[in-house]
């Protein structure tokens, strides 16, 4: 159990992370949030774990949160801030990914430890970049339009329903995009590794992960309504 329980302290952790940033920082705080989670999200992403007896990536909690970050810029300063938020994280991601795969090609001294190790983590970073960055415009660009529609349609009534029927959509778009790009087009080695059935239980067992945190999202964005802000 002690995946479960990691996992559960982690979304905790980026809720309450995301809640104290807006907080502290206003919209500032969400965009700074945003370039962070997808590049640790795609960091993470390389790790496969076990949890309730299921074969997962890493990186579903800290990569749904950002789901949380669009839905309450578009609920608090409107779509056009909260497209903004996504063009930070694309480019986050963009200029993390060459900055580290330079890093990496620098010759380590004779006396370095950590060379070898860091890029065998990072191996899979450029590969991880085109698949969550196509899957992500895609998703929040998705999210954003629907988070706004279901407003339009609600008259600004039931925040639920637009938080959740926008996000679960997106999510699956964004699992099926990435599942297929990542682990299938650009790392074959993973279907040979962990065949057709290994990558579907992935691809379930990531967007059920996606969904609880689309779910457990929604006291944290009525939270944030409360919150008065000079920005």
């Amino acid at each position: 159990m002690l995946n479960e329980i990691l996992g559960f302290i982690l979304l905790i952790v980026c809720f309450s992370g995301i809640t104290l940033f807006f907080r502290i920082f206003g919209k500032a705080g969400l965009y700074a949030w945003m370039a962070m989670a997808i590049i640790i999200a795609n960091i993470q992403v390389t790790k496969i774990i076990e949890v309730f007896g299921l074969v997962t990536a890493m990186g579903n909690v800290i990569y749904g949160s950002t789901f949380l970050v669009t839905d309450i810029l578009t609920e608090r300063y409107g779509v056009r801030c909260a497209r903004k938020a996504v063009l930070i994280g694309f480019f986050a991601m963009v200029f993390a990914t060459f900055i580290i795969q330079i890093t990496i090609l620098f010759k380590p001294h004779e006396n370095d430890v950590v060379s070898e190790a860091m890029a065998k983590v990072f191996q899979f970073m450029p590969s991880a970049m085109v698949a969550s960055l196509t899957a992500y415009l895609v998703s929040q660009i998705h999210d954003v339009w629907a988070f706004e529609m279901w407003k339009k349609k609600t008259k600004g009534k039931f925040l639920w329903i637009r938080n959740n029927a926008s996000t679960m959509v997106s999510q699956l778009i964004d699992n099926f995009t990435f599942t297929v790009l990542f682990f299938i087009i650009f790392n074959p080695e993973f279907l040979t590794i962990l065949g057709w059935s290994g990558i579907f239980e992935i691809f379930i067992t990531s967007y059920a992960m996606k969904l609880v945190v689309a779910l457990l999202d929604t006291p944290f964005i009525y939270l944030s309504t409360v919150f008065k802000l000079p920005d």
